[in-house]
């Protein structure tokens, strides 16, 4: 089949490649013209585990390619694929409308009858806005505007969108059933359709249980420090009982960051307002998810009510491990609270080898690991990239003596073994009486 993929960040850059990869004729089109040299070249805009070697197959096999123009289009393309990873502001609101500028611009050069699949993060009665776009701006083509939920994860987008679980598709027409299910059956046969309102809702619906669930988690685990409670013994319990089940998103640790989940929040606050309706609960979970980001802060307050001049280290600064983006990343919030208490902040992540240049003369960098904890008091987990797994306790004893480890979601939980080292984790009972 013939696609258009358009948008070209995370999303866009792996919705084409993995549609490359299985057969289809892929076009990729984005107006920034350095995405689109870059990935000519075979280089994404972003990293992703196998993302590179994959888009360097398509160009070399000519089963990909890449334009800026939307006038640059084959005439025979059956499908545009709407990929943009929506911009999302630091208060969780996105910018829609950027998202339906950047359509707008291309729909006059579909052919007729084609069918636009949008997969961009957009709230419930989008796809309605984009079909009177469409009528209005090109009425003689009769396109048709189908929609299916990204469910992409950072460091895992190739698996993901090439063995999924199943893929949620709205659509109108039984045409466009047919010519969605023919571009994803070399992916899967197990499609779930629906309308395109309920597929709209469904990813709203995930991602508000998701964070949901993670605040739940948190809120028991506060209460598990307080009373002596261990909230990883907690989550078994719970996971444990046939109605919940082990692959529930209830372990405690850091609360949910970066914008995906915080954004269809908003999403369905937003038409919940809009249609008078009261959702208590759901308008609660920002609100104790944003007072869980200051769970690191309280620790280390009550262990060292001065921070100033404490020598700090911190391991990972990326939103994720295997991806190189800094953007709504709490380690890098944390590290600028550190700076902003006079800490002396060592840092090490694995990919990125440029700091922020705000924290310039601020912040040390370091190209080890164990030379970011060379003589540190306090070690913050802040990535969990591998590698750090991989690093002897007895080095890091050696490194700094006397450490603290404030690890929230327990993923180097083996330094809590050591009897010199304070480990320190979201659930684990009171140490010493830190609350």
């Amino acid at each position: 089949m013939k696609v258009c993929v358009q948008g070209l960040w995370h999303l866009g850059s792996v919705t084409a490649g993995c549609l490359a990869s299985v057969g289809h004729k892929v076009v990729g089109l984005d107006f920034d013209e350095d995405v689109i040299r870059g990935l000519r070249v075979g280089e994404p805009p972003i990293f992703e585990p196998g993302l590179e070697e994959m888009i360097r197959a398509g160009v070399d096999s000519e089963r990909l390619e890449f334009v800026a123009n939307p006038d640059e289009l084959p005439s025979d393309i059956e499908l545009l694929w709407i990929a943009y990873d929506t911009p999302v502001d630091e208060d969780d609101v996105a910018d829609v409308d950027f998202v339906v500028a950047q359509v707008e611009k291309v729909l006059p050069f579909l052919s007729i009858n084609s069918t636009v699949l949008v997969s961009s993060q957009m709230p419930v009665g989008s796809i309605r806005r984009m079909e009177a776009i469409a009528d209005k701006l090109c009425p003689d083509k009769a396109l048709s505007v189908a929609y299916s939920p990204e469910n992409l994860r950072l460091g895992k987008a190739l698996d993901v969108f090439l063995k999924p679980d199943r893929v949620v598709v709205g659509v109108r027409i039984d045409s466009d059933r047919k010519r969605i299910g023919q571009l994803l059956a070399p992916i899967t046969d197990r499609i779930e359709w629906m309308s395109v309102e309920s597929a709209e809702m469904t990813k709203h619906a995930i991602n508000a249980f998701l964070a949901t669930s993670v605040v739940f988690a948190n809120e028991i685990a506060t209460i598990c420090e307080a009373i002596g409670a261990d909230a990883k013994e907690v989550e078994r319990g719970l996971k444990s009982e046939q109605r919940i089940g082990h692959k529930a998103y209830l372990s405690p640790g850091g609360p949910f960051a970066g914008g995906t989940l915080a954004r269809d929040i908003e999403f369905l606050k937003e038409v919940s307002q809009e249609h008078q309706i009261a959702i208590p609960l759901l308008e609660s979970v920002k609100t104790s998810n944003d007072l869980h980001k200051s769970w690191v802060r309280r620790k280390l307050k009550r262990l060292l009510p001065r921070l100033d001049g404490v020598a700090i280290a911190v391991w990972g600064l990326t939103y994720k491990p295997d991806t190189d983006t800094l953007r709504r990343s709490l380690a890098v919030e944390l590290c600028d609270w550190l700076i902003g208490q006079g800490a002396k902040v060592r840092v090490h992540d694995p990919v990125v080898k440029e700091l922020p240049p705000e924290w310039y003369g601020l912040v040390q960098r370091f190209d080890a690991a164990l030379g970011a904890l060379e003589g540190a008091q306090v070690l913050l987990v802040g990535t969990e990239w591998p590698e750090y797994k991989n690093i002897p306790k007895d080095h890091v004893v050696k490194a700094a003596p006397g450490l603290v480890v404030l690890d929230p979601n327990r993923f180097l939980s083996s330094l809590g073994t050591v009897a010199t080292i304070c480990y320190v984790a979201v659930g684990t009972p009171s140490i010493k009486g830190l609350v």
